[in-house]
């Protein structure tokens, strides 16, 4: 409704999955969505219970992992492209952007791949067109205002060949690690994370 492209999806409750049958459900799926598809929990994060779904044998498998960490799995169509996380500041109409982060790593951007120092290559600002960047970024701060977030968030995001941004996830607590985007983000603005608090808690 906000205007922010979001890869064709179905969630379904385990409580369902189990009552109508898996291979029933899986075969649905998969004629509703096509492969490859990404299945999730509905809430969490560090991509735990995340699984890339190539062939529909490992279906039930990832869906088994996904259970193990909610009630609630989320269906994905796969969307190729460049990973881009877009990390937001402020509430409302005074929200703004700071640089897209881009996430470069062999194969998924898994547990051990954005943990472990090494596996994943960040670019930030992302290696984008100037194009490309604002369309980030503006469907980064639709995303925010139309969930009616406050003070920060970081919306991660793939675009595709033809430059549109496709929302994957908002993250309302994002990482403060050494390998977390919010903080590289902060860093390709020029500041500090220490600034960004002053200015959300009101002290500058």
């Amino acid at each position: 409704n906000a205007g922010v492209s979001t890869p064709a999806s179905v969630t379904l409750p385990q409580s369902l999955f189990r009552e109508l049958g898996a291979d029933r459900m899986m075969a649905a799926v998969i004629d509703t969505l096509g492969l490859p598809l990404v299945v999730k929990p509905a809430q969490g994060g560090s991509a735990l219970g995340v699984t890339t779904v190539e062939e529909a044998s490992a279906l039930p498998k990832a869906m088994v992992g996904c259970f193990a960490y909610g009630e609630l799995a989320l269906i994905e169509k796969a969307v190729v492209g460049t990973e881009v996380a877009v990390s937001i500041v402020g509430t409302g109409e005074d929200a703004y952007a700071l640089p897209p982060v881009e996430i470069v790593t062999e194969g998924n951007y898994d547990y051990d791949a954005r943990y472990n120092p090494g596996r994943t290559e960040y670019f930030a600002p992302a290696r984008l067109s100037a194009e490309h960047a604002a369309t980030a970024t503006s469907a980064a701060l639709s995303t925010h205002q139309a969930l009616g977030l406050q003070d920060l968030s970081r919306v991660d995001m793939i675009l595709d060949k033809d430059g549109v941004a496709h929302m994957l996830d908002v993250n309302v607590s994002p990482g403060m690690t050494e390998t977390s985007l919010f903080p590289q983000a902060i860093a390709a603005s020029g500041r500090d994370l220490g600034s960004v608090y002053r200015e959300i808690a009101g002290l500058n």
